[in-house]
């Protein structure tokens, strides 16, 4: 199997993310722990998932993306910097946005909405009964 290789400019620009964040690599606490669900024996075999613990924030993040753990280090680290930096402009992540987004769609319809929801397929609907073609005798 091919080794994976982040670039040396991708690692720079984390690492200049953490900085402005004010995060140091000592307050990182990181552990290996085995993966779950589909991969079979080989992610059950091996510690891939990367658990990191950011201890001023509290943060807990687990990251298993990938079969590669240099790639899931990186990804936890690039989640963590999102996550922060979420937290302290008081602007919704992505995430957090597209929740919102399922929740409403989810959402049960208002009385209203309902009726002009009905409303257009009444109208529709009569809109295609003029297009049929006339029966002949």
């Amino acid at each position: 199997m091919a080794s994976i290789v982040i670039s040396k400019a991708k690692i720079d620009l984390l690492n200049a993310r953490l900085r402005a964040l004010g995060i140091d690599e000592s307050e990182l606490k990181e552990t290996f722990v085995r993966g779950s669900g589909p991969g079979g024996q080989k992610i059950n075999k091996t510690s891939v998932c990367v658990q990191l613990v950011h201890s001023p924030s509290g943060f807990q993040i687990q990251c298993q993306k990938t079969r590669s753990q240099a790639l899931n280090r990186y990804y936890a680290k690039l989640a963590l910097c999102e996550e922060l930096e979420s937290r302290n402009s008081n602007e919704k992540s992505k995430k957090q946005q597209e929740r919102e987004k399922v929740k409403r769609q989810k959402r049960k319809r208002s009385k209203r909405a309902k009726e002009k929801v009905l409303a257009n397929k009444k109208e529709t609907s009569k809109k295609k009964e003029t297009r049929k073609k006339p029966e002949l005798d």
